[in-house]
C-alpha cells in the first residue's frame, strides 16, 4: 500500500511557507522505517527469479529462498528491510551494527526473524565485518551502500524509486520549490533525486541533508572524489556515515543544488518542537506488534481535548474525540 504525502498545515503556517509536505514511510510493511522499500525489493526481485509467477502464491513465496541468507551492516533502517524480506520469501538474515546502533534496533530485527552481530565503533567497521563474513561463508552480500569492486547497491536504491513516484503523484499543484532529502551515505538521497529530476525536470532544488558530524556527501562533492570523513557518533544515528555510496555520490553530484549540514544539538531542541506536531519517532514496540492502530495522546492531545489515532498499515492519522474512536474502529472492522 502507499503511504501517505503528509501536509502540516498548522507547520506550514508557523514557517511562514506556501506548503510543506512529509513522505511518511512508518507505516510501509509496518517496519517504522524510510528504508523499507530497498533491500526487501531486491529479496523479492530474486524469489521471483527462482519461482516466477509462484510468488504470488503465500505457501510457495514463504519458502522460496530456504537455505539463502542475506547479510548486511545496517544503522537501523537498511537491516530491518533485510530482515523483513527475507522473512517473508524463507531466506536467513544475518545483521551487522555497530557499538553505537540502540539496542531498540537490535530487539526489532530479532523480532523479525534475524540473527544481530555486533561489531566495529562505527557504520564502516561493521560494514569491513559483513562483507568478511559473506566472502567466508558464501553468504549474499546485500549493502544499500556501492564502492569499487561492489554495486549491489543500486538494485537496492532501485526499491527506492517507488516511494519517489508515490511523492511525485501525490503531491498537488504546482511543482515544489525545494526538496529536501535525507542523507546518510546517500543511496536513497540519490534514487529520489534521480526519480524526481525524470518526473520534474530542472524546476525545482533538491537540498540533502546531513549531521555535521557526518558529512560523507558534502565533503566528498567539494573534493571531487569519495572522501571518508571522520568526527564523533551523531545522535542522528540512521544518518551517521562517515563514507559515501560510490554511484550515490556521483548522481548527487550532478543533480543536487544545495548541501546542508545540521548541528546535533540543533536537531535535538528542534525534534521536541515537530512533537507539537505530531511528527514524532516511529513506534518501535508497536510497529513490530501485531496492532492495526495506536492511539497517542501528547501535549497538543491533552491541551486540544482529543485523541490522535494512527493506522499502523497505511500511517493515516486523525484527530478525534473519544466517542469518534470508538466509532471509527467500528467502521473499519465491518
Amino acid at each position: 500500500k502507499k503511504t501517505p504525502l503528509d501536509s502540516k498545515p498548522k507547520l506550514t503556517e508557523t514557517l511562514k511557507l506556501k506548503s510543506l509536505a512529509f513522505k511518511d514511510e512508518r507505516g510501509r510493511m509496518k517496519l517504522g522505517s524510510f528504508k523499507a522499500l530497498g533491500a526487501a525489493y531486491v529479496i523479492a526481485k530474486a524469489a521471483y527469479k527462482k519461482i516466477g509467477k509462484n510468488i504470488k502464491i503465500p505457501g510457495k513465496a514463504s519458502d522460496a529462498l530456504n537455505g539463502e541468507t542475506f547479510v548486511t551492516a545496517s544503522a537501523g533502517n537498511h537491516g530491518l528491510s533485510v530482515a523483513a524480506g527475507a522473512k517473508i520469501f524463507g531466506a536467513d538474515a544475518v545483521i551487522y551494527l555497530s557499538e553505537s546502533v540502540p539496542n531498540e534496533f537490535t530487539k526489532k530485527l530479532k523480532s523479525y526473524g534475524a540473527k544481530v552481530v555486533i561489531e566495529g565503533h562505527d557504520y564502516e567497521a561493521s560494514m569491513e565485518a559483513a562483507e568478511r563474513d559473506a566472502k567466508l561463508n558464501n553468504w549474499t552480500l546485500l549493502s544499500d551502500v556501492t564502492w569499487e569492486g561492489y554495486e549491489g547497491g543500486i538494485d537496492v536504491m532501485e526499491g527506492y524509486l517507488v516511494m519517489a513516484y508515490e511523492a511525485a503523484t501525490q503531491w498537488k499543484g504546482e511543482i515544489p520549490s525545494h526538496v529536501f532529502l535525507q542523507t546518510g551515505c546517500g543511496g536513497l538521497a540519490a534514487a529520489v533525486t534521480a526519480k524526481l529530476r525524470k518526473m520534474w525536470g530542472d524546476k525545482f532544488k533538491i537540498c540533502t541533508v546531513e549531521p555535521t558530524a557526518a558529512p560523507a556527501i558534502k565533503e566528498s562533492i567539494l573534493s571531487g572524489k569519495p572522501v571518508t570523513t571522520s568526527g564523533p557518533v551523531s545522535n542522528m544515528g540512521r544518518l551517521d556515515c562517515k563514507a559515501p555510496s560510490h554511484v550515490a555520490l556521483k548522481c548527487l553530484a550532478k543533480d543536487a543544488d544545495y548541501l546542508m549540514t545540521l548541528e546535533d544539538d540543533f536537531v535535538a531542541e528542534e525534534i521536541k518542537i515537530l512533537e507539537k506536531y505530531n511528527l514524532k519517532k516511529s513506534f518501535t514496540k508497536a510497529n513490530t506488534s501485531s496492532a492495526s492502530y495506536i492511539i497517542i495522546i501528547g501535549e497538543n492531545e491533552f491541551n486540544g481535548d482529543f485523541f490522535t489515532i494512527k493506522n499502523l498499515m497505511n500511517g493515516e492519522q486523525k484527530e478525534l474525540k473519544l466517542n469518534q474512536i470508538f466509532n471509527h474502529l467500528n467502521d473499519k472492522s465491518r
